[in-house]
């Protein structure tokens, strides 16, 4: 988390620090008495160290993710899982939007010619795509599934959505399946949760429904593509491309998609802006500070 804000659990709490050698000394001294964990939405916490905390009470997740603690392991155990929803909605959609201007307008491929003086020795970069007038599917209309079809509407493109449950408070038109909204889109935006449920939930047939004009930007979680099903369809020419900032493994993430063609990467950076990384902050040290406090955190997800 942000100095700032690691200061402050200096000031008000015992620390320990799980990812410092040095601290493990003192941890393991400490495993009965810690009361509560911070973490990152991508490191979570296992139920293996949940069995080794007793006094555990809260999980202060520094993100939305939850895919990375067993929240009805927690509940049994009555531990609170608290996330930092809202404030980093507009930054990932914001990204999001990004990638996808990136991969219609050729960015990276455009950066890399001029950087290699290609473009001074009189290579021209292929045309691009405008955003104007394409259909947009967002997979998952949560709170940054619309932040992002908002956004898209503001370049001329036209919403359509697949969601787990029925929306009633939206005029977009939904689709009854991940295929479905493929077959109906342009541009495929991944924003979906993800879970057990979710995981490899666009696959090959949603990638072939989508296809060879498409391109797919997943703000989401790594796993719920197929990233196998998604390489084939990159080098197959079986979809037009792709903007990622998430993958399964990260940062460790397989070199085939060093080479994939019309692909930009991110290195998950939907949040990472000084603006909210501070803000997503003050929402953990907000959600220990009332359960010490006595009372209930204001972002508990379990």
């Amino acid at each position: 988390m942000m100095p700032l804000v690691m200061e402050e659990l200096y000031r008000d709490y015992t620390v320990h620090r799980l990812y410092e050698p040095g601290d493990q000394p003192a941890l393991d001294a400490a495993l009965s008495s810690i009361r509560a964990v911070a973490t990152g939405g991508g490191s979570g916490l296992s139920n293996g160290w949940i069995e080794k905390l007793p006094s555990l009470g809260i999980i202060a997740i520094n993100g939305v993710g939850t895919d990375k603690v067993d929240l009805a392991f927690a509940r049994s155990r009555n531990i609170d899982v608290t996330t930092t929803p809202g404030v980093l909605t507009d930054d990932v959609a914001d990204l999001g939007i990004a990638l996808m201007l990136a991969v219609l307008r050729r960015l990276g491929e455009g950066d890399r010619l001029v950087r290699e003086g290609r473009w001074a020795a009189g290579e021209q970069l292929p045309l691009g795509h405008s955003p104007k007038g394409k259909r947009i599917g967002v997979l998952g209309l949560g709170q940054i599934g619309r932040a992002f079809a908002l956004r898209a509407e503001a370049f001329g493109m036209s919403v359509r959505y697949w969601n787990r449950s029925r929306l009633t408070d939206v005029k977009w038109v939904a689709h009854e399946s991940p295929a479905d909204l493929a077959r109906d889109s342009d541009v495929l935006a991944v924003c979906v949760a993800a879970s057990a449920a979710t995981q490899n939930i666009v696959d090959a047939s949603v990638l072939e429904a989508l296809g060879r004009q498409g391109i797919v930007i997943n703000v989401a979680r790594g796993s719920v593509i197929d990233e196998d099903a998604l390489i084939a369809a990159l080098r197959s020419g079986t979809i037009a491309g792709a903007g990622l900032d998430v993958f399964v493994n990260e940062p460790k993430i397989r070199s085939e998609f060093y080479s994939t063609p019309n692909t930009v990467l991110m290195p998950h950076q939907g949040s990472a802006t000084v603006e909210t990384r501070i803000a997503m902050g003050q929402l953990v040290l907000a959600n220990l500070a009332a359960h010490f406090a006595g009372g209930k955190s204001p972002n508990i997800v379990n």
